[in-house]
């Protein structure tokens, strides 16, 4: 079961009411998930690379990301009395993490390495999530 099904699940099992729009939720919890996953890979396969001293700001942007995507994913999952200050400030922090990180990974991957494509497309796909449910909690 992938973790968008597992959220889905556990939203729709939630004892009380959800004040955010379900799927943006469980678009964005599946998307850090997918992000902090894809960064990870992406900081070992560039441990891997034959030049690594070149790839520093890469692992460093792919670490940094994945520790933001993953911390965003986890308090935005938690709705018993949420703090929309919270969950909105992560989700910028978020946004801005994988920003970074994309851009860095895109310079990599106009270099043929796959692994930072990869990484980020998965960047892009969580900062455009992050942002949606962000303007839903305004």
């Amino acid at each position: 079961m992938s973790i968008a099904e597992v959220s889905r699940r556990m939203l729709d099992a939630y004892p009380r009411d959800i004040t955010i729009d379900r799927d943006l939720l469980v678009e964005c919890i599946a998307a850090c998930s997918d992000c902090a996953q894809a960064c990870t890979h992406c900081a070992d396969a560039c441990l891997s690379e034959p030049d690594v001293a070149s790839l520093v700001r890469c692992i460093r942007t792919d670490l940094d990301c994945a520790d933001v995507c993953a911390a965003t994913g986890r308090v935005i999952s938690r709705q018993a009395e949420r703090d929309a200050g919270i969950s909105r400030a992560l989700l910028e922090a978020c946004m801005t993490a994988c920003r970074a990180c994309g851009e860095e990974c895109e310079s990599h991957a106009q270099h043929g390495m796959e692994h930072c494509a990869v990484c980020a497309e998965r960047c892009r796909r969580c900062e455009e999530a992050c942002g949606r449910l962000a303007g839903a909690m305004s």
